[in-house]
């Protein structure tokens, strides 16, 4: 799958976000190293720790079904390029040291970057 279109499966599930709070929809899609997509939205909850980013829900999808190798993350708002945030920064760190990572919008313009140049001093056990 290229850029273009991971970037597109990101924007399009945007429409699915649950943000009544915050009204800021995000969308994500993660690579797989077989070629597989897992999107995600953010998911929120009145009691906002309880909240999850749509790019935790992309790995979080794709664990639960037996994914461990990932190549790489679309993540998708209404800026000029979406960050994931420092929890989604750790939690990808962890499960994909050498994720490729795109920051776009909805009008497809986006930044490439690695999840070692976002973290580059992750915390690990």
């Amino acid at each position: 799958m290229n850029d273009r279109d991971l970037l597109q499966a990101a924007n399009d599930i945007r429409a699915n976000a649950y943000c009544p709070y915050s009204n800021f929809p995000v969308g994500a899609a993660l690579l797989c190293a077989d070629g597989t997509v897992y999107t995600g939205v953010n998911v929120e909850n009145g009691v906002n720790g309880l909240s999850l980013c749509a790019e935790r829900v992309a790995l979080f999808k794709a664990i639960s079904e037996g994914h461990r190798d990932f190549v790489k993350l679309a993540v998708t708002c209404d800026r000029p390029h979406c960050q994931p945030c420092g929890a989604c920064r750790q939690v990808l760190s962890e499960h994909a040291p050498e994720l490729e990572i795109l920051m776009g919008n909805p009008h497809g313009e986006f930044v490439r970057t690695t999840i070692r140049d976002l973290l580059p001093e992750t915390f690990s056990l």
